[in-house]
C-alpha cells in the first residue's frame, strides 16, 4: 500500500489550541506533510478555513469537547470520505471513526499526577484513556514516552510509534538580534525555555548559577526564564532574594518566536533540569542554534541530547554548579558542544516526521482495512 493516495481527516481546532506546544506540533507537521506528501489529501475538521494545502470541513458546532467529540467530530468525519483519522492532541472522536491514529506527547498526568495540572480532571483523564484504547495505532515522541503509555494503559508496544519532533527551521547559529532581545537581559546569561511547571525542576538550576556566581567562576552569570509561570515563579524569586542574589534571576514569562531566537543565539548555555518530558522540544531548538545543553538525565532527555550535550543527575545541584562551571570557564567545551549540537539536530527533521506520521497511517489502515 505504499504508493497509495491517503485521504487523512486531523481535528482543525488544534490549529488554534490554546496550548502553544499542540499549535505548533500540527502546523509544522501538517505543513510538512502538505511539502513533502503531494499523494496525501489533508481535510482539517472544523477550525479555521483557509489552511495552505488543506481542504476543510465545516462542524456543526457544540460549545463544550465533550459535545465536539461524541457529535460534532464524529458525524464531520463520517461524512468526509476519510481513509485514516489523526487526533494529533490525546483526545479523538468517541464513536464512529475508524480507523484512527492517536498522538499522545505525554502521560504524566497518569504517571505522575503530582507534577500534572490535570491530576484532579477526572472527566479529561478519562477522554484521554477512552482515546488511547480505542486507537487503532499511537504516536508518541519518545521511546520513553512509549514505555509510560504501555505502563499507564497496558498497550502493547508493538501499537505504539515513537516519531521524534524537530525544531523549526528558523532555528539556527547566528548573531542575536539586539532589537528582539528584552532589554533587562545581559549576557553572561544560562537560558530556561518552557513554561515553569514544578516537575521543570528549575530550583535546582537556579541553585547551580547562584553557587557559581559566589565561585567568582561566572559572577555575573544569570539564569534567564522564557515561558509562562504555572505556579513556581514567586518560589524562584525567594529562593534569588533568600540567597541576597536577586540579580541572578530574570523571569521575561512567555516570549515571541523572534525573540526566543536571539535569546537562544545569545546564550552562554541551555539548561534544562526537567524530571519528566515527553520529548523537551526547547533542547533541539537551543543544539539546533548551536547552543551548549546542560540537561537532566531524566524521562526522555537523553534521547534528545544524545552524545551532544552534558546530562546531569536532575536534583543533584553540586552537579549542575560543576556543568555549569566547566562550560562557561573553557572556550573550547563550548565550541565543541556547540559543534556537537549542531551536528545531532540534523538528524531531527519536520520531513522526518512527517514521512514517519504517514507510515503510522498506513499500518492503522493495513491493520483495519480501508472504509470509505
Amino acid at each position: 500500500m505504499t504508493g497509495r493516495a491517503l485521504r487523512v481527516g486531523v481535528d482543525g481546532r488544534a490549529f488554534t489550541s490554546p496550548a502553544g506546544g499542540v499549535r505548533r506540533y500540527v502546523h509544522e507537521l501538517y505543513g510538512a506533510i502538505t511539502r513533502f506528501h503531494p499523494e496525501i489529501e489533508v481535510v482539517a475538521i472544523g477550525g479555521p478555513a483557509g489552511m495552505p494545502g488543506m481542504q476543510h470541513r465545516r462542524a456543526v458546532p457544540v460549545p463544550t469537547n465533550l459535545g465536539w467529540m461524541a457529535v460534532s467530530l464524529p458525524l464531520a468525519a463520517r461524512g468526509a470520505g476519510l481513509d485514516v483519522y489523526h487526533a494529533p492532541a490525546y483526545t479523538a472522536p468517541l464513536w464512529g471513526v475508524h480507523p484512527q491514529v492517536v498522538t499522545i506527547h505525554d502521560v504524566s498526568y497518569e504517571r505522575r499526577p503530582e507534577w500534572n495540572a490535570y491530576r484532579n480532571d477526572r472527566l479529561r483523564r478519562l477522554f484521554y484513556r477512552t482515546a488511547a484504547l480505542a486507537a487503532d495505532r499511537i504516536i508518541t515522541d519518545s521511546s520513553f514516552s512509549r514505555e509510560e503509555i504501555t505502563a499507564a494503559y497496558r498497550i502493547p508496544a508493538g501499537k505504539i510509534d515513537v516519531v521524534p519532533l524537530a525544531a523549526g527551521t528558523a532555528f539556527g547559529p547566528g548573531p542575536a538580534d539586539a532589537i528582539a532581545v528584552p532589554p533587562a537581559v545581559r549576557p553572561p546569561y544560562a537560558l530556561h525555555v518552557g513554561d515553569l511547571h514544578i516537575r521543570r525542576n528549575v530550583a535546582t538550576a537556579l541553585a547551580a548559577v547562584l553557587a557559581v556566581r559566589r565561585s567568582l567562576a561566572a559572577p555575573t552569570l544569570s539564569l534567564v526564564c522564557a515561558g509562562i509561570d504555572r505556579g513556581t515563579a514567586s518560589e524562584l524569586v525567594s529562593q534569588a532574594t533568600a540567597a541576597g542574589d536577586a540579580a541572578a534571576l530574570q523571569l521575561l514569562g512567555p516570549v515571541d518566536e523572534a525573540t526566543l531566537i536571539s535569546l537562544y543565539r545569545g546564550a552562554v548555555l541551555l539548561v534544562y533540569p526537567s524530571r519528566y518530558e515527553g520529548f523537551g522540544l526547547p533542547v533541539l531548538e537551543a543544539m539546533q542554534c548551536g547552543v551548549p545543553v546542560v540537561a537532566a538525565r531524566a524521562a526522555s532527555l537523553p534521547e534528545v541530547v544524545g552524545s551532544a550535550g552534558l546530562l546531569v543527575d536532575e536534583l543533584d545541584a553540586e552537579a549542575w554548579t560543576r556543568a555549569i562551571t566547566d562550560i562557561v570557564s573553557s572556550p573550547v567545551l563550548r565550541q565543541s558542544l556547540s559543534d556537537k549540537s549542531i551536528a545531532w539536530a540534523r538528524e531531527f527533521s519536520w520531513e522526518r516526521t512527517a514521512r514517519e506520521t504517514v507510515a503510522a497511517f498506513r499500518k492503522a489502515i493495513d491493520g483495519r482495512g480501508t472504509p470509505r
